[in-house]
């Protein structure tokens, strides 16, 4: 059994990236920069949102992080929104989700220009992905993909079980699985809450990817010998033995999972610094306008 080490590979990406940036920059160009925006003050969202911006420092990137309290209106976040969109020097922006009740996620998303889109949620990078073409794809997906690719996972012809629809993971993840590249060319089954007897389904995969958020759903009984499983869950559940009070488990068994694996990626550690990666990626990319080239009428 091989862990999928997410928090050295990423380790990794980020050295290469900064590489890129210093190159950026000794040809004279801009820095990349990736705004921030942070409503209310959810304490697991403020967490995330500061390691983006350490992450951001140590590859380079320039950072803004624009805060605004819990009873925002709607409005003026996308006022907001719409002033980051103008603003020449940021190349990325992302809303950090949750986002309070009474605001649209849906009207957020569209409002963020596709090529700030470093999240990859907006339906014009969706669609874009679905069709094949360059696009900023949702970064857990496609940090899981990176942490496949750089581990020499096999994964043309094989069965991948992927275990919540969600548009953040779930979905995508079932089109970048299933897709005519490397990694991909996978059978993808994609199970959810309506689907009858999950198990008859994982003991035939050979790649699991779980993305339901049900601390230790997955357990050494549902899956067969030698299964690839990514895990993607991460909860808080209490454990009075922790300082904080509380520990952080994924959506699989570790424990009863981890001697039937191939690979196997931790909770914490794996498909977490993978995402920020990702995003690192994607804004790196969006500074070099490398999806959304300005098209002149002579081209």
């Amino acid at each position: 059994m091989t862990i999928l080490d997410g928090k050295k590979t990423s380790e990794q990406i980020k050295l290469e990236i900064a590489g890129e940036v210093r190159q950026l920059i000794s040809e004279g160009k801009k820095v990349p920069h990736l705004a921030a925006v942070l409503v209310g003050v959810d304490g697991a969202s403020q967490t995330y949102v500061n390691s983006k911006v350490k992450d951001c420092e140590q590859v380079g990137f320039g950072s803004t992080l624009v805060r605004l309290a819990a009873d925002t209106s709607e409005q003026l976040l996308l006022e907001a929104v719409r002033e980051i969109n103008d603003d020449e020097d940021i190349d990325g922006i992302i809303v950090q989700l949750p986002l309070p009740d009474h605001i649209s996620v849906q009207k957020v998303t569209e409002m963020i220009r596709p090529e700030k889109d470093v999240d990859g949620f907006h339906p014009v990078n969706v669609g874009r992905m679905v069709k094949g073409l360059p696009a900023y794809i949702a970064a857990t997906p496609f940090g899981i993909v990176q942490l496949l690719d750089r581990y020499q996972i096999e994964t043309s012809g094989k069965h991948c079980v992927i275990i919540g629809r969600s548009d953040i993971v779930g979905t995508p993840m079932s089109i970048l699985m299933a897709r005519k590249a490397n990694p991909g060319n996978c059978t993808v089954t994609l199970c959810h809450s309506r689907t009858q007897d999950i198990k008859a389904h994982t003991l035939q995969a050979d790649i699991v990817i779980a993305a339901l958020g049900k601390p230790g759903f997955l357990t050494g009984d549902m899956i067969k010998q030698g299964t690839v499983v990514v895990d993607v869950g991460i909860s808080r559940v209490p454990d009075a033995t922790k300082k904080r009070g509380y520990g952080l488990k994924g959506d699989v068994d570790f424990e009863s999972v981890s001697p039937k694996c191939s690979f196997i990626t931790p909770v914490p550690g794996g498909v977490g610094p993978m995402t920020r990666a990702a995003l690192l990626w994607n804004t790196l990319q969006a500074a070099k306008n490398s999806f959304y080239k300005p098209v002149s009428i002579t081209d």
